[in-house]
């Protein structure tokens, strides 16, 4: 490309470089070099620009938020006002942006998982029923505890089967470990509170109390995540009315497992011939109140807490069952506290009511979540949200 260069300068940068002049006047720049950036320095040392905020991105337009232009935000209703213009610019005079479903699919769960839930949940409570036993002594009542967490979790992995399909999905489950999965952790544990289980039944029958209380022990420390891992497995999932209830389920369901737990073992401690006024029966119904009470409480703030996203725990199925718990739970408590009227079996009632009242809540939950998936506008909110949590 030399060949198009020319070979001799312009006559203009001929005669500055002769006189700095051309026909009388003075062509040199007053700063820097013609053709070149010229150089830059404030009059003043660290003076400020005016008009311009401190930061450096927002100088250029600073001066049209300033408090004398009307450019300035006044009023709190900005941002929907800027929608409705963004809306009328693109020829859109609905308010609402309809989303384009299907957002997700929903879970295919049938009733065997819901009865899963109820039946670990039992099975936690009744292994944290036998250590607080053995702590205050009631040996004999521990025992009927570990017999009823073994009773309870035994149909769990069959019942996990069935929902699975084939037997080898149950055992791909355990292929793997992964300590910040609650299905994971989940699978691993009711497999652990299983084993322990039958080695701590196994101990009591053989007369091996010593060995029986402590395996006690390590079910009631298994018992705890099992009875809790279930609210956070659902808590963990892109379905709105679990994963905006997170900070709820978790305690919603340890209640739940507590006092089904200990109404189970009410019951049972009773059909063995456990006298009226003993301190193990009256602990228990404490129990089961309290627990059931805290499950009602949680339930109750996590609803309004939600607020259109409750929808899916009013109507429907779930929206049925769901009163029907917190009906059976409020009779539970009016049948607790009127007991001395009516007698032991006043008490017995309320206890079977606490037992249908979890059951019932299960459903529930996992019903509710079925019809909140296919809710896109919130599934599309929820997906928004962590979107900006995450940038």
């Amino acid at each position: 490309m030399s060949h198009l260069r020319p070979k001799h300068p312009p006559e203009e940068a001929i005669l500055r470089e002769q006189r700095g002049r051309i026909d009388g006047r003075d062509v040199t720049p007053a700063l820097g070099t013609r053709g070149q950036p010229g150089p830059y320095r404030r009059a003043v040392e660290g003076a400020k620009v005016a008009l311009a905020k401190p930061r450096w991105g927002d100088a250029r337009w600073s001066y049209l938020f300033g408090p004398d232009t009307r450019y300035r935000s006044t009023g709190a209703d900005d941002d929907a006002e800027v929608a409705a213009a963004a809306r009328a610019a693109r020829g859109h005079d609905d308010p609402e942006v309809h989303v384009q479903g299907p957002m997700m699919k929903p879970a295919v769960w049938t009733w065997e998982v819901p009865l899963y839930f109820w039946l670990g949940g039992i099975a936690a409570g009744s292994s944290l029923i036998g250590l607080a036993c053995d702590v205050a002594g009631d040996h004999r009542s521990a025992a009927v505890a570990r017999k009823v967490a073994l009773g309870a979790v035994t149909p769990g992995a069959p019942l996990l089967i069935l929902d699975l399909g084939r037997p080898e999905r149950f055992l791909n489950m355990l292929r793997i470990f992964k300590p910040r999965s609650p299905m994971s952790m989940g699978a691993w544990c009711l497999m652990g509170f299983s084993t322990v289980a039958g080695g701590a039944v196994t101990a009591d029958l053989l007369g091996r109390e010593k060995e029986g209380r402590a395996l006690g022990g390590v079910l009631a420390l298994l018992g705890t995540y099992l009875g809790s891992y279930t609210g956070a497995l659902l808590a963990a999932t892109a379905v709105p009315v679990w994963g905006r209830s997170r900070l709820f389920l978790g305690p919603i369901f340890v209640c739940t497992a507590t006092a089904t737990g200990a109404a189970a073992n009410r019951l049972v401690l009773v059909a063995t011939g456990m006298p009226v006024g003993h301190p193990t029966r009256h602990a228990l119904g404490t129990i089961e109140t309290v627990a059931m009470a805290g499950e009602l409480a949680l339930s109750t703030i996590n609803e309004r807490r939600l607020g259109r996203l409750a929808e899916s725990l009013e109507t429907g199925r779930p929206g049925r069952l769901f009163q029907a718990a917190k009906w059976m739970v409020r009779a539970g408590l009016a049948l607790r506290f009127g007991r001395e009227r009516g007698g032991p079996w006043v008490h017995h009632l309320a206890s079977v009511l606490y037992l249908l009242a979890g059951l019932c809540f299960r459903f529930a939950w996992v019903g509710a979540g079925r019809s909140s998936a296919h809710d896109d506008e919130a599934v599309a909110r929820m997906a928004r949200l962590r979107g900006q949590k995450a940038a």
